[in-house]
């Protein structure tokens, strides 16, 4: 009978002592190449650093799920999109400062210059700013972390830090505790990279308010 996978500990981050706790260990276990389960303003996700290749392949083989999707990128502040790209596009800019921090994922070019190996991602980055206090702190201190639902690939994604420990706690060092989330709704992906934005998923973001700031966005 084969031993059963170690369970990543839950610290309960409702509470300020737990919650300082949690965010050390968190750091230190992303700092060390592991694995994080956390919230965001959407779902809970699993997150690596972005700059450790071996942490996002942990993360990928977790998930169940190929380099043909790349992991998306958090950061913990709306200036450190301009340290990603060569020049954040007019329509990316405008978009992030209608709804950042919130669900809505922007495509771009990244730099060249910068060390990371997200997937197959052809150049590009998909960069969110989460409207989560915890998990902004958290990016604070660790820098751009590559997140992906904390859900195995065709499962639905995790609403709570039980629900995403139940699918990849094996796999986590540690698991953050921010309470439930309100809907299992992901975030609105749009891809600036282009002529025109598009549309690549429609979520927490509907396109009727993408339009108003940008009218000529394509679905």
């Amino acid at each position: 009978m084969r031993d059963s996978c170690p369970v990543a500990e839950i610290y309960d981050c409702t509470e300020p002592e737990t919650r300082t706790a949690g965010l050390d260990a968190a750091a230190g276990a992303l700092a060390d190449g592991g694995l994080v389960l956390l919230p965001t303003d959407t779902v809970y996700g699993v997150a690596a650093d972005a700059f450790t290749p071996s942490a996002v392949t942990a993360l990928l083989a977790a998930k169940n799920r190929g380099r043909a999707m790349p992991v998306p990128v958090l950061i913990g502040e709306a200036s450190t999109l301009g340290g990603l790209v060569l020049e954040p596009p007019a329509v990316a800019v405008e978009l992030a400062g209608a709804f950042w921090p919130g669900g809505l994922t922007l495509v771009v070019e990244h730099a060249p210059s910068l060390a990371w190996d997200l997937g197959d991602a052809e150049g590009t980055v998909a960069v969110r700013l989460p409207d989560d206090d915890l998990t902004r702190e958290l990016l604070r201190r660790t820098g751009p972390l590559a997140v992906s639902s904390a859900n195995r690939s065709g499962r639905p994604a995790a609403t709570t830090a039980q629900e995403a420990q139940e699918q990849l706690g094996e796999h986590a060092a540690v698991v953050l505790d921010g309470g439930p989330r309100a809907s299992s709704a992901a975030s609105t992906i749009v891809d600036c990279t282009g002529p025109v934005p598009r549309v690549l998923r429609v979520g927490a973001i509907p396109l009727e308010r993408l339009r108003e700031v940008v009218p000529e966005i394509a679905d």
